[in-house]
């Protein structure tokens, strides 16, 4: 995973003030919008009409589009980002923070991200989509606390921590006479908890589901699984963009 010097909140506007020659973010939110639907060709369709729906009216959830350019960027510089990439995205954030009242990666009320891609024209399945992005050990202990929900937000967790397992660390089934591995282990412990069903499993079960997709990646990678929320964000941004190359 390339790495990513990440700013702290002091250093965004100092850092910004020396980068303001090209823009590599788009931000939408609370009736405003950077951008419009006459930019896919910038913002991808799904950008360019997110901005163009903010600013119309409609409800749209807050975000901020990378753009296209930095799709192109990252394939001809080694899956590398510019510099100013990291102060944009952090400003992004910051803007993001402010709107929603949530912290990124906060142990009280933690802000979760979508990770979409999105292109000029519309190529359903061809590209990566991470959600649930700033879940981990100790965020979904305050999700289960704050929704009264303790089995969903360990269900939203596990999904996280596969859809990131597959998708960023690259672990996935070795040739085409095996079954997907995370899909192996959830059948195991259902089996040993007697479950037929998903939705059979405990918020017990999926807490100790989510351990051994934890185990999964380590074994199969030799790391961990992130619990820094940046770290799952740049994480997942580069294979977003990655993914442009999929087969």
């Amino acid at each position: 995973m390339t790495r990513t010097k990440i700013l702290k909140r002091g250093q965004v506007k100092k850092a910004a003030s020396k980068h303001k020659t090209h823009r590599y973010v788009y931000f939408f939110g609370n009736g405003k919008a950077d951008g419009d639907g006459s930019m896919k060709a910038l913002l991808g369709g799904k950008g360019a009409n997110l901005a163009e729906m903010t600013r119309i009216g409609l409800p749209v959830p807050p975000g901020f589009t990378i753009t296209t350019e930095m799709c192109t960027y990252y394939s001809l510089h080694n899956k590398s980002y510019p510099k100013e990439l990291a102060v944009h995205v952090e400003t992004s954030l910051s803007r993001l923070e402010e709107l929603t009242g949530k912290r990124f990666g906060d142990k009280e009320n933690p802000l979760l991200v979508s990770v979409r891609s999105g292109a000029r024209d519309s190529m359903p399945g061809m590209m990566e989509t991470i959600l649930n992005l700033g879940l981990n050990d100790k965020t979904v202990e305050v999700l289960a606390r704050r929704t009264g929900n303790p089995r969903w937000a360990w269900d939203s967790y596990r999904r996280f921590i596969q859809m990131y397992g597959d998708v960023v660390m690259g672990v996935q089934k070795a040739g085409k006479d095996e079954h997907d591995p995370f899909e192996e282990v959830m059948h195991e412990l259902k089996e040993a908890v007697g479950a037929k069903q998903d939705i059979e499993l405990s918020a017990k079960a999926l807490k100790e589901l989510v351990h051994r997709f934890e185990d999964l990646i380590r074994k199969r990678t030799g790391k961990d699984f992130p619990q820094d929320p940046r770290a799952q964000l740049w994480g997942a941004v580069g294979a977003v963009l990655g993914s442009w190359n999929n087969d």
